[in-house]
């Protein structure tokens, strides 16, 4: 994005995949230390996104059936949208080596309710962590989480110019973007102050914007973020995200953009934002052309 509005590329592909089946989180460490010592202020250490979650969860003041509760209508939004064909024009169908057609999201499940969630274990319960940060209330599990997933996803990215010498049809213009830092311990509210920032650099309030497609790492996650916001909840993840979707880390943010813009009118704007582990997030304004 910033390379073609620096005038560096005209065109550039973005996207990414990811084989959460095949390739574990954290596999890439190797078992080194990723932080070094500048954690080291951070003592007795940083901690696992769960945990962060449960502090945000903490924080706010979001209990197990409230985190429960979005998390059902994560999935019954996400059920609606694809049984009236709103995610086919994007989604590109594939072929498994043994010749099936797979051209719909298989995370979905329809029957999930609050009560099928309540009965799930807590994730990330530790005796330690907890004698550490005694607020938590150990309310994360599986069924609140964003499901770990494969997927792929890209969006072609040019510049005004570009499009119309080769005849290109621009789905969406991005408007403005941001990216911002928090605590690293609290880790998941980074998309609060990335949001922040797009506001004041854009000047457009959030009211003007029709549609908040904020990442569904942890049901904690775009609640927190609504909350600390006063941002309309209906228009949060209006499609379902990624509790119901799925978070292919690498493929995530293509997918994001890629729901806002097709659940928008022309002339509507979407914001999209989403945390990048270590308390980094970024956020981005488009609007439907």
């Amino acid at each position: 994005m910033h390379a073609v509005l620096a005038g560096a590329a005209d065109a550039v592909v973005v996207g990414g995949v990811e084989s959460m089946s095949r390739v574990p989180m954290g596999s890439n460490r190797q078992g080194a230390d990723p932080f070094g010592a500048a954690a080291r202020r951070y003592r007795p250490g940083l901690v696992p996104q769960g945990v962060s979650a449960e502090l945000v969860a903490a924080r706010y003041g979001l209990g197990r059936a409230a985190l429960d509760d979005y998390s059902a209508r994560s999935h019954r939004l996400a059920a609606a949208t694809a049984a009236q064909g709103g995610f086919d024009r994007e989604i590109t169908p594939i072929a498994t080596p043994d010749g099936t057609k797979v051209a719909a999201d298989e995370t979905i499940r329809p029957g999930t309710t609050p009560e099928r969630l309540a009965a799930l274990r807590p994730a990330f319960e530790d005796p330690e962590t907890g004698a550490r940060f005694p607020e938590i209330g150990w309310s994360i599990t599986a069924g609140n989480s964003s499901q770990l997933a494969d997927g792929a996803g890209a969006l072609l990215v040019t510049s005004e110019e570009f499009a119309r010498r080769h005849g290109l049809d621009p789905v969406a213009r991005y408007v403005a973007g941001a990216l911002a830092a928090d605590d690293p311990i609290l880790m998941l509210t980074g998309p609060i102050a990335a949001t922040r920032k797009l506001v004041e650099r854009s000047g457009v309030p959030l009211d003007d914007v029709a549609h908040y497609e904020v990442n569904e790492a942890f049901a904690p996650v775009p609640l927190a973020w609504a909350k600390e916001l006063h941002a309309d909840p209906d228009r949060l993840n209006p499609r379902g995200g990624a509790i119901a979707l799925g978070h292919p880390l690498g493929a995530s943010g293509a997918r994001l953009l890629t729901t806002a813009v097709h659940a928008l009118r022309p002339g509507e704007r979407a914001l999209v934002a989403m945390c990048e582990a270590g308390g980094m997030a970024n956020a981005s304004l488009v609007e439907r052309l």
